[in-house]
């Protein structure tokens, strides 16, 4: 007799709820650990330290960015194959998975390491600040495939329907990050190096705890011998793009938003923006904790052809981010000053243009959340074609457009209009999308 899963019988909302706040917890806790690094290197090294650093960190994103996208893309299969039935086939997408990430990562390391000064320049460093990124680098590279296998393990056990252990995991990264940091830099005066090695020993460990779930009698993360297929290897890719893109987008969007802020508005606009950003890198990673808690429970289901359980799963998921984007938006409409008294070593010039900005900024919150929604469960049923194009009208096809031409007929202040813009319209084209073509929600034959 084969034993049903809980997930097809217990009621969805506290389904749902007890997989949203570890995944919310847990993703809030990734962005927190690059901040963490950047205030001890600031206090306890110095401001050309800190640049060092700052741009060693898109280079450390481009590790993360690549486990997230074969990690939700494995994962992703790996549920689908669960809700079918077929643990054998979940099995091999695991070991398939973990194996491609494996290669993939050290041969973007080896080749990092191995051209250091030329990646660090064109990343903007400079001769003051690239012995900094140089020895920060050292450490991080030569443990980089723990930051990876840390992820990938995270989102896998959330798919195994283990997520207090992932958020454990994340949460022990974060404490001893933050403890490490503060022995190595300021007790042991280990500057820039003990940053570094703060942040690998502190994911060791927490990938050590994240290893407990292998010992779990009903664990099906196995890794099997006979794994290598082309098909899914295509697969994978596929179906984990747009999560690539969510990553691999938020550095080109603070890039442009830069530049459009220092042409119009000059080295104060950058500081403000900088200000509002701070707190945006937070809040986006909460909205995408709505995604990855819906992802693994939609992809079960859709294996599992549950149709109705399916699209209740859906409108829980987009009335949560609804609720919380409203919430979030009627917070900066309402304290926007005292948001930005967080940052208190800024002049008040520029504390009020991120408050003022800000209160236009965080409309967007209204309309993130239920694109981030829809992408998440296109993706967890294999519709890619769908959920890639979400993710490229809000971070790339709109952004850029409006960007560029709102400052030009609206004036410099229009610019903080470019993200609700941008995330409006790509929420309106869901809507008539889906009016269009209501069975793309249900159909179980893939895009």
């Amino acid at each position: 007799m084969t034993t049903i899963n809980p997930i097809e019988t217990k009621p969805l909302k506290p389904l749902f709820l007890s997989y949203l706040f570890p995944a919310m917890i847990g993703m809030l806790l990734m962005s927190v650990n690059i901040l963490v690094d950047g205030i001890f290197v600031s206090h306890g090294v110095g401001p050309t330290a800190l640049a060092g650093v700052n741009i060693a960190v898109p280079i450390f994103s481009i590790l993360l960015s690549i486990s997230l996208w074969i990690g939700m893309g494995g994962a992703t299969l790996f549920s689908i194959s669960l809700g079918e039935g077929n643990k054998q086939r979940a099995h091999q997408l695991f070991t398939l998975a973990f194996s491609t990430m494996l290669v993939v990562v050290i041969t973007i390391i080896g080749f990092l390491a191995l051209n250091l000064k030329d990646i660090s320049y064109i990343f903007g460093a400079s001769d003051d600040t690239y012995p900094y990124v140089q020895e920060y680098l050292h450490v991080i590279l030569l443990f980089g495939i723990f930051y990876t296998i840390e992820n990938l393990l995270s989102i896998f056990i959330r798919n195994d329907g283990n997520p207090k252990l992932a958020m454990l995991g994340l949460i022990t990264t974060s404490a001893l990050n933050i403890l490490l940091n503060y022995v190595f830099i300021f007790v042991l005066d280990y500057g820039v190096t003990g940053c570094a090695l703060a942040t690998a020993i502190a994911t060791i460990i927490g990938t050590s705890v994240l290893c407990l779930h292998f010992f779990r009698p009903q664990s099906e993360l196995k890794f099997v011998t006979s794994f290598l297929n082309l098909s899914d290897l295509k697969k994978i890719f596929a179906i984990g793009l747009p999560s690539f893109i969510v990553e691999a987008s938020v550095a080109v969007i603070v890039i442009l938003y830069n530049v459009t802020f220092l042409h119009y508005l000059g080295a104060n606009g950058v500081t403000a923006y900088a200000m509002v950003n701070y707190i945006h890198t937070v809040l986006l990673t909460i909205f995408l904790g709505v995604g990855m808690a819906l992802q693994p429970l939609v992809s079960y289901h859709h294996g599992a052809r549950l149709l109705e359980r399916l699209t209740a799963l859906l409108k829980i998921g987009l009335a949560t981010a609804f609720i919380l984007g409203l919430t979030t938006a009627l917070i900066a409409l309402l304290f926007p000053s005292q948001l930005m008294a967080l940052f208190g070593d800024s002049s008040f010039e520029i504390r009020s243009m991120a408050a003022q900005g800000f209160v236009h900024f965080a409309i967007g919150y209204v309309f993130l959340g239920i694109n981030m929604v829809f992408a998440e469960f296109f993706q967890s049923i294999e519709k890619i074609r769908i959920a890639t194009t979400i993710m490229l009208l809000r971070s790339i096809i709109l952004f850029i457009p409006t960007l560029i031409i709102l400052p030009k007929i609206l004036g410099s202040q229009a610019i903080w209009w470019t993200f609700p813009v941008a995330e409006g319209i790509t929420a309106l084209l869901i809507y008539l999308f889906i009016r269009k073509n209501p069975r793309t929600l249900s159909s179980p034959d893939h895009a």
